[in-house]
């Protein structure tokens, strides 16, 4: 989809064996899980709802953080790369990870070089790591 803002792709396994998976991934690029989210166990206790197993994992690369907050303070609202995991069918989940290229370039973000220098080394290293686990 054109106007997509992720990267998504669909992996085999429980949600817990697709989180490994994922973090790994991202480890492998220079990224390590900052936060974790089980946003159906929130649901279920705040709101008492039932949703499907749906975790936000906030991904970060340090360097690439600590570059683009140094050329521009204010970025630290579009950080760290959220990825989504949720249960999309049997024994399978959709995993979705935050474009780095459509965050950089997000209104006048995009005038600066350096983070959209920086979205594209980052949009590439999640990429690869999406690639691994399609």
């Amino acid at each position: 989809m054109a106007d997509s803002f992720s990267i998504d792709v669909t992996v085999k396994g429980t949600t817990d064996e697709v989180i490994d998976a994922v973090t790994e991934a991202l480890k492998v690029e220079g990224f390590g899980i900052l936060t974790r989210i089980d946003v159906d166990k929130v649901l279920k206790t705040k709101i008492d709802v039932d949703f499907r197993p749906y975790v936000i994992l906030g991904a970060c690369n340090p360097v690439l953080a600590h570059q683009a907050l140094s050329a521009r303070p204010d970025v630290g609202m579009m950080l760290p790369c959220n990825v989504t995991v949720e249960k999309s069918g049997d024994g399978e989940c959709l995993v979705r990870f935050i474009d780095p290229n459509k965050m950089m370039t997000f209104a006048s973000l995009g005038d600066d070089e350096t983070l959209v220098r920086l979205g594209g080394e980052a949009g590439a290293k999640i990429g690869r790591a999406a690639a691994t686990l399609g």
